[in-house]
C-alpha cells in the first residue's frame, strides 16, 4: 500500500484540514499520516480560534515517522505562519519527496486568517519543492498578484505561479460565476477541468480545497499523472460533496 502524509491544521468538525485528508486516504486506499501544524476551535460553519504548533514541534512529527515511514506524497495545507513554511523549504531539500502537493490556504471560508502576513511570501520561496500547487481563486490572486475574473486572468495567474517555480498548478475556478472550470498549466500548456455547479448551505462546502489537495496527493501516490489523478480528484470531491447532508 501506498503512504501518503498530510501537514496541515487540526479540524474538529472533520470535514476539513487533517481530518478530512485521512479519510480521504483511507476512502483512495493509501495509508495516511497526519503532521498537525496548529488546533483549531471550529465547526462546519466558521473558525473561533486557532492555536499554532511550533515550527520545530512540527519538524520533529514529520521526522519521526520518516523513521520507519516512506511516503509517496506528501500534501500540505494551512501552515499558520511563515516560520513553519521556511522549515518545510529546509526539510524538504533534505528529504526530497517527489510528489508534494500544496493547497496554500491564507484564510478560512468564515473569514479568519489562517496564515501571518510573512507567510506568502514564504509560500512561494516552497513552490519549488512543489509538484502540483492547488490554489482557488482567492489564493492565486495572492500568489499570482493580479485580479482575477474569467478563464484568462485564471491563465495568466497560472503561468505567473508556474514562474515562482511549481511544476504545475492547478487554479480551481468554484468562486467565480457559473459553470466551475479548474484550469491545470505546466511547461506544456493548459488543460481545462469542467465541474459542476453543486447548490446547498454554504458549510456543505466546508474542505473540499482540502479534500481535492489530498485525493490528488492520493492518486499520484498511486502512480497516476497529474492530469489522470486532477481528473480523478475531481470526481472524488464532487461524489464527496454530493454525499453530505
Amino acid at each position: 500500500m501506498k503512504n501518503v502524509l498530510t501537514i496541515a491544521g487540526f479540524d474538529p468538525s472533520g470535514w476539513a484540514g487533517v481530518s478530512a485528508d485521512l479519510k480521504t486516504f483511507a476512502d483512495l486506499g493509501v495509508d495516511g499520516a497526519g503532521a498537525v501544524t496548529a488546533l483549531t476551535a471550529q465547526n462546519k460553519s466558521r473558525v473561533t480560534g486557532v492555536e499554532p504548533v511550533s515550527p520545530k514541534f512540527i519538524r520533529k512529527e514529520i521526522t519521526t515517522l520518516l523513521e520507519t515511514t516512506r511516503f509517496d506524497a506528501v500534501k500540505i495545507g494551512m501552515l499558520g505562519d511563515s516560520a513553519v513554511a521556511a522549515m518545510l523549504r529546509r526539510l524538504f531539500k533534505k528529504v526530497g519527496f517527489e510528489n508534494v502537493v500544496l493547497d496554500p490556504v491564507l484564510r478560512a471560508t468564515s473569514g479568519p486568517r489562517l496564515l501571518d502576513a510573512g507567510g506568502l511570501s514564504e509560500l512561494k520561496r516552497l513552490l519549488p519543492a512543489v509538484r502540483v500547487v492547488t490554489p482557488n481563486i482567492d489564493e492565486a490572486e495572492a500568489l499570482a498578484g493580479i485580479k482575477i475574473t474569467g478563464i484568462a486572468d485564471m491563465e495568466s495567474a497560472a503561468r505567473k505561479i508556474h514562474a515562482l517555480g511549481a511544476k504545475t498548478v492547478l487554479v480551481t475556478g468554484g468562486h467565480l460565476a457559473g459553470a466551475p472550470v479548474d484550469v491545470l498549466y505546466d511547461s506544456k500548456g493548459f488543460t481545462h477541468f469542467k465541474g459542476v455547479r453543486l447548490k446547498g448551505r454554504p458549510e456543505r462546502f466546508h474542505g473540499t480545497g482540502c479534500i481535492l489537495s489530498s485525493a490528488l496527493a492520493a492518486y499520484l501516490a498511486r502512480g497516476q499523472s497529474v492530469k489522470s489523478a486532477t481528473k480523478a480528484a475531481q470526481k472524488y470531491l464532487i461524489e464527496t460533496i454530493k454525499a453530505r447532508k
